[in-house]
């Protein structure tokens, strides 16, 4: 992807990947050897300005959770580049190593998906949030409980809630203790790993809510990984589409929703509900499944799955190219094709 060249625009990105890649080995036999690779994120290039909030989503399987994990270095890059801005400066996060590995990882944290899985049954509330702050030597004593307290009270807990264990607290609770350990550090970017998907619908409004305003309070900014558009449409500036390791599309939320340029998102979009009973939406089923990463397509990627499918497709890759400001397609007939948003028709 090509960036933006000019000072005003770099000095308010704060995290940029490059030729990001992640592959994963499969192996084979007694002696273990790699047969083959699993293309969990192949070649993907954006970047995030402070503030802002990229919301990444497709279909299982297509890489979200791994690029998220690959950025904050839980997994180790295949190829490629993540900087990320730190005391005005962009470093690259592969880079570094031991001490100042640990410093960066105060700038950069996660909300993971599942609130049940993501918190120690055996420790208390004091003790999951208190955590990250001992291990980076941020606070101690009754200036960590106050901290704790602070937090708590951020995420809409009560102080009183510190000593019990998380098996006295609701799926949604569960996920406020998650985003208030995430906070404990302050940082700059926190990657959202659908952290509302395991909630009831009323649930995940709060949630969501909560994420945003602390947005607004802190000066946060989101990685927002899901599979549900209705979600991302509502709290993403901009949004990702994902396919078998690739970003299919990218472009500012309401343009993608109304004017979708690449066939995969056409058809995402034709499967977010509606709550009109008078309206609906022309579904488009997208024929198979998403084929196996370890053995992707050749050419397009999709061109197995797409109605609009031409020779060329089959056989080259197409080029990732900005159609309109800020609007990025990996398409070869991005430009003539006439697709349908999300809008409705009256029946």
């Amino acid at each position: 992807m090509k960036i933006n060249n000019s000072k005003d625009q770099n000095n308010n990105i704060i995290l940029e990947v490059k030729n990001l890649t992640k592959y994963f080995p499969i192996y084979r036999g007694f002696l273990r050897r790699v047969v083959g690779n699993v293309q969990a994120v192949d070649n993907v290039s954006f970047s995030v300005k402070g503030g802002e909030t990229l919301g990444i989503v497709g279909e299982s399987g297509s890489g979200k959770t791994t690029l998220g994990r690959v950025i904050l270095r839980a997994y180790e890059p295949t190829s490629g580049d993540v900087f990320f801005r730190k005391n005005g400066e962009m470093i690259n996060v592969f880079s570094l190593e031991g001490s100042e590995l640990k410093k960066l990882r105060r700038d950069m944290q996660i909300i993971f998906q599942d609130p049940y899985s993501s918190l120690n049954p055996r420790k208390t509330v004091m003790e999951i949030i208190s955590e990250p702050l001992l291990i980076h030597g941020v606070s101690r004593g009754e200036e960590l409980k106050s901290r704790v307290g602070e937090l708590l009270e951020m995420v809409g807990l009560n102080v009183q809630h510190m000593n019990r264990y998380p098996n006295a607290f609701s799926g949604g609770q569960r996920q406020r203790i998650g985003i208030a350990r995430a906070l404990a550090l302050q940082p700059k970017l926190i990657v959202c790993d659908e952290p509302v998907s395991a909630l009831d619908v009323s649930v995940q409004a709060q949630v969501i809510n909560l994420l945003e305003d602390l947005q607004n309070e802190l000066g946060l900014t989101y990685l927002f990984i899901s599979h549900d558009l209705s979600v991302v449409e509502h709290i993403s500036n901009r949004i990702a589409v994902m396919y078998l390791g690739s970003i299919m599309e990218m472009a500012p939320a309401h343009q993608l929703y109304q004017l979708p340029k690449h066939p995969y998102t056409e058809a995402l979009l034709s499967a977010v509900p509606t709550i009109d009973p008078h309206t609906r939406r022309i579904r488009i089923i997208l024929p198979g499944e998403i084929p196996n990463p370890s053995a992707p397509p050749p050419g397009c990627k999709f061109h197995t799955r797409c109605r609009y499918v031409q020779e060329r497709c089959k056989k080259e890759v197409p080029a990732w190219e900005e159609i309109s400001p800020e609007h990025w397609v990996l398409c070869h007939f991005s430009k003539n094709l006439h697709l349908q948003g999300i809008e409705s028709i009256k029946v």
